[in-house]
């Protein structure tokens, strides 16, 4: 069994979402719940649950804003919101499951069987500290998690970023290349627009390490480094145009 709190204003979504997990999710009990990101903060030292559902939008102080206020951060999070926006905000910060209101109950019940899986595991301090760091929008870094701990990396050293599957590989200005399983859409997401630019499906690329441009049906971008990156027909002028190239 796993003890979880629901943090969410509005007493309707508090009501429906217990109700939810009271019958579907039986491996669930229910310890608290908190109607604002400062209540919430006291129920977590006070419950210590091994499951927040956290609900984004709240007066005074947000989702986000409480969890950057945390001390201990080793439970797993859940996001409930109805606003699709922060769910992409939630994913581009650290990949965590969200739920969009009304909670779907195949979708609830699919978060928490992750959340068991991943108990095996012993990750949800990791994954917390992710997001704590890039909430604090640093733009000069970006934190990766590994299977030893976080990495960080300059952006700066980041020459560019390659899609295998549902992996991405990093290529680096002086230390070769990281293989890291997150898609490249999550890193597009995270990634300042003005200084990394997707001109393929397959690849990011970091604007300042551009060589040249070879002239093709869509084209190809020659980094620094002697790579060789297409470009995609439909993003051809976007890119020229932002090169200042057309």
């Amino acid at each position: 069994m796993m003890n979880a709190i629901i943090i969410d204003d509005e007493p309707k979504g508090r009501l429906a979402l217990r109700e939810k997990l009271k019958n579907y999710c039986p491996g669930i009990t229910l310890v608290g719940e908190a109607e604002d990101g400062e209540a919430g903060l006291a129920l977590i030292e006070q419950s210590q649950p091994d499951i927040v559902f956290l609900d984004i939008q709240m007066p005074r102080m947000d989702g986000f804003e409480m969890l950057q206020q945390l001390g201990r951060k080793s439970f797993h999070l859940i996001f409930t919101t109805a606003y699709d926006q922060y769910a992409i905000k939630a994913i581009r910060f650290a990949a965590f499951d969200y739920l969009l209101k009304p909670v779907d109950i195949e979708e609830l019940r699919a978060a928490v069987e992750k959340i068991e899986q991943e108990v095996r595991v012993g990750n949800a301090g990791q994954r917390l500290e992710v997001l704590s760091h890039n909430l604090r929008a640093n733009l000069d870094k970006i934190v990766i998690p590994s299977i030893d701990g976080l990495l960080f990396f300059d952006l700066k050293d980041i020459i560019r970023i390659e899609a295998q599957s549902n992996y991405s590989v990093f290529h680096f200005v002086n230390r070769g290349s990281l293989t890291v399983s997150k898609t490249l859409k999550e890193f597009e997401e995270l990634l300042p627009a003005d200084r990394f630019y997707r001109p393929h499906n397959s690849h990011i690329v970091n604007l300042q390490y551009i060589k040249r441009y070879i002239k093709g049906d869509g084209g190809q971008i020659e980094m620094q480094n002697g790579s060789v990156v297409d470009v995609s027909r439909k993003k051809k002028e976007h890119f020229l145009r932002l090169m200042g190239l057309s």
